[in-house]
C-alpha cells in the first residue's frame, strides 16, 4: 500500500499534510510513502527530513498511490494524475462547491472531508476543525497585538501607568477559547460572548467575564453536536443592543462565529465599528465565509476612521509548522482506522460512523447525503 503526500498547488497555502514524524509512523505500519518535492518546505520541513524517515521524494509521488493526502481540496489538474479508486483525504470545503464535488466524483476517487469528522470521543484525535481553530485563535491575538498601537498588559512605570488593553471575544468555540487564553496571558482584560450557555463556565474558568442576554432562548441555544443554533431575530436584536454598548469601550474585538454550511452571521455592524475609538482593532476569523464584521475584506486590513479591521484568511497557516504537525496527526489517526495492519492493506469500513460522516464521493458518485445533487 502506498500513501502520497501532495504538494499544495495554492501558493498561499504553507501547510503540508504529513511531517517526518508521521511518515516514520506510516512506515512502521508497513506503508510505502512518497512525497512531492518541496511539499513541506513552507512548514520548515526539508525533503531530506522526509527521506531520512523512509519516504521517497518524487515528482510522480501521487502516481499509483492508494491514498493521497493534502491540506486543501485537489483541483481538476491534480485529479487527472490520481488513479481511479484512490482515497483522497483533505480539508474539502464542500459547502457551496458542487462543481468541485462533481469533479472528484467524475475522477473516480473516494474523497473524504476531514472537517466533517463527527464530534465524538473516538474522533477527538482526528478533529481537524479543533486542531486548526486552536492555532487560528492564538494567531488572531498575535495579529491584533501587531495592529494595536499600544501594549496589552497594564504597566506601572515612573513615567506613568499604561492601562491594560480591553479585549472582547465574540464566539467561544475552540478558536475563541484559545483567543481568550492568549489575550489573558498577554495581560489584557478579557470579556467574551456566545449564544451557547455551556460556554459561560469555560469563559469564566479562563479568567474572563461572560456577556450575554441570558433568557429562555439562550438556555436552549446549542445543538446535540455542540454547535451554536441560529438564533431568532428577536434574540439577535437584544444581543446586538447589549454588545453594541460593550464594543464602544473595547480596544480589540475578535470574532469567531461560524455555523457549518451557512454564511457567517453578521455580529458587528458598521455603526458598531464607527463607535469604537481610533486605534482600536477588530480581527474577523470568519472572513472566508463572508465575515462577522461589516466592512471586513478577505486577505486585507481595512481601516474605517482609524479603526482597523483585520481580515486575514488561513490564520492557522501563519503558524504553518505547528498547524501542519497537528493536521498530520489528525490524518494519521484517521488513516489508521482505514488500514488493516495484519494484511497491510486498505480496509475501509463504509458503514463506520467516521467514514459515513466524512466520505463525499465513491465509485463515480457523490455519496454524502448532505451534498447529493438535487433532482
Amino acid at each position: 500500500m502506498k500513501i502520497a503526500i501532495a504538494k499544495e498547488v495554492d501558493s498561499a497555502e504553507p501547510r503540508v499534510a504529513a511531517t517526518p514524524d508521521t511518515v516514520k509512523k506510516f512506515k512502521a505500519l508497513g506503508i510505502d510513502v512518497a512525497i512531492e518535492p518541496g511539499a513541506g518546505i513552507k512548514s520548515g520541513m526539508l525533503d531530506a527530513d522526509y527521506e531520512a524517515m523512509g519516504a521517497v521524494v518524487s515528482a510522480d509521488a501521487v502516481k499509483d498511490a492508494d491514498i493521497v493526502i493534502k491540506v486543501k481540496r485537489p483541483e481538476a489538474g491534480e485529479l487527472a494524475t490520481y488513479k481511479k479508486g484512490a482515497l483522497v483525504i483533505a480539508i474539502m470545503d464542500p459547502y457551496g462547491n458542487d462543481a468541485a464535488l462533481k469533479a472528484m466524483a467524475d475522477a473516480g476517487v473516494s474523497a473524504f472531508a476531514m472537517e466533517l469528522m463527527p464530534r465524538i470521543t473516538r474522533a477527538q484525535v482526528m478533529d481537524v476543525l479543533s486542531s486548526q481553530a486552536n492555532l487560528a485563535g492564538y494567531r488572531a491575538v498575535v495579529e491584533a497585538a501587531e495592529a494595536f498601537g499600544r501594549a496589552f498588559p497594564m504597566m506601572m512605570t515612573a513615567a506613568g501607568t499604561v492601562p491594560a488593553a480591553k479585549v472582547f471575544v465574540m464566539g467561544v468555540g475552540v478558536a475563541g477559547l484559545q483567543a481568550i487564553a492568549t489575550a489573558r496571558r498577554l495581560g489584557a482584560v478579557v470579556t467574551a460572548t456566545d449564544v451557547r450557555p455551556a460556554t459561560k463556565e469555560q469563559v469564566e474558568s479562563l479568567g474572563a467575564k461572560f456577556l450575554a442576554v441570558e433568557d429562555e432562548e439562550f438556555k436552549n441555544a446549542q445543538t446535540a453536536g455542540g454547535y451554536a443554533k441560529e438564533m431568532s431575530k428577536e434574540y439577535q436584536a437584544k444581543q446586538a443592543a447589549l454588545t453594541a454598548e460593550h464594543i464602544k469601550k473595547q480596544d480589540i474585538v475578535i470574532t469567531t462565529a461560524l455555523i457549518p454550511g451557512r454564511p457567517a452571521p453578521k455580529l458587528v455592524s458598521a455603526d458598531m465599528v464607527a463607535s469604537m475609538k481610533p486605534g482600536s482593532v477588530l480581527v474577523d476569523l470568519a472572513v472566508e465565509r463572508g465575515g462577522n464584521v461589516e466592512g471586513a475584506r478577505a486577505g486585507e486590513i481595512a481601516e474605517v476612521n482609524g479603526v482597523k479591521i483585520v481580515g486575514f484568511t488561513n490564520l492557522a497557516g501563519k503558524v504553518a509548522a505547528s498547524a501542519s504537525s497537528l493536521y498530520a496527526r489528525n490524518l494519521l489517526s484517521f488513516i489508521e482506522t482505514l488500514y488493516d495492519k495484519a494484511a497491510k492493506s486498505l480496509a475501509v469500513k463504509w458503514d463506520d460512523e467516521l467514514v459515513k460522516a466524512t466520505a463525499l464521493t465513491k465509485d463515480g458518485a457523490i455519496i454524502h447525503p448532505n451534498f447529493q445533487p438535487k433532482a
